[in-house]
């Protein structure tokens, strides 16, 4: 099943034929706002499943293009991102790792990554298949971990690199506003085989520049939601993102139109926005790495041009 929002937050399922309306199968759930009523569901799914199931068959379905798809998880209680996730020949990290994104950071299809006023190196997304929690997950073993699973969505992990001080680096390059794109809805896990070997495609402009598969994660979704869950406890609607391969990171900038299909999960597309109108060198990070350049591409033009490199 295929779980999205639509236009002032209506809850629906994706069919062939466009997305029907479910919300009124959903009436009796406790919300404080519409934005809450995906958590609510992802919840108490096995009490409502077989409800929304004939609803999405009965109903009428909207064509897509008649209808504004809306961030799917506008208000997870977190993100989790797992850091230095690929074995991809440019970056590998001994340990596991994680970091926090603020869930203010969400957007969704069709809306628009902002670039701030700060002297990035670069702007960057990273192309990333994202685990939604269905239940409430805590030191939960790795064999046990897929029961924990709710679905699957496309996340792209928006990047400010190379700010100052180094020290204080995550929160501010990872949780801006707008630098969490999700969507275009969440595909729940029955629908996914084997979320171990699913194709990750990244678009810029239409070109392609990510372009790899989930088989070369280091620490696979079960290990991952292990390892969290041994560290905090997970709720149903938190997402748990998974990381990404950095050979095909590139520079985000103005107008770019920005587009990740993980398998299975639909194409999310999003714009780029960047008052400043900088520019930057368009080469893919390991295009550097085999001139044995830093893999940074450099600012080109606008301000904050001559900034440092970072990293």
């Amino acid at each position: 099943m295929k779980l999205a929002y639509f236009d002032e937050y209506r809850l629906g399922v994706v069919t062939g034929g466009g997305i029907v309306d479910v919300g009124a199968e959903l009436r009796d759930l406790p919300r404080r706002a519409p934005e809450d009523l995906m958590a609510g569901l992802i919840g108490n799914f096995a009490n409502y499943r077989g409800r929304v199931e004939n609803a999405a068959i009965s109903g009428r379905p909207i064509p897509l293009a008649e209808v504004r798809l809306r961030t799917p998880l506008p208000r997870p209680r977190t993100i989790v991102c797992m850091a230095v996730n690929y074995d991809d020949g440019l970056i590998k990290s001994s340990h596991i790792n994680a970091f926090h994104k603020s869930p203010s950071a969400l957007i969704g299809h069709d809306e628009t990554m902002v670039l701030p006023d700060v002297p990035a190196s670069v702007f960057e997304g990273e192309a990333e298949m994202a685990v939604v929690i269905g239940r409430t997950a805590s030191n939960v073993d790795a064999e046990h971990a897929m029961d924990y699973v709710f679905g699957y969505l496309n996340f792209i992990d928006g990047s400010a690199r190379g700010l100052q001080p180094t020290t204080n680096s995550f929160f501010q390059m990872k949780s801006r506003d707008t630098f969490a794109p999700i969507g275009p809805f969440i595909v729940t896990r029955d629908e996914i085989e084997e979320p171990q070997n699913l194709a990750v495609r990244l678009w810029v402009n239409g070109a392609i520049k990510q372009d790899f598969n989930t088989r070369k994660m280091i620490t696979g979704v079960r290990d991952s939601i292990a390892w969290v869950s041994s560290i905090q406890t997970l709720m149903p609607g938190d997402i748990l993102a998974t990381g990404t391969d950095h050979c095909g990171l590139n520079a985000f900038q103005h107008g770019d139109v920005v587009e990740l299909e993980t398998e299975g999960l639909g194409r999310l597309r999003v714009k780029v926005r960047d008052d400043l109108q900088r520019t930057w060198s368009r080469e893919l990070r390991l295009e550097r790495h085999s001139k044995g350049l830093d893999s940074i591409a450099p600012q080109l033009t606008g301000k904050y041009a001559l900034a440092g490199t970072g990293a």
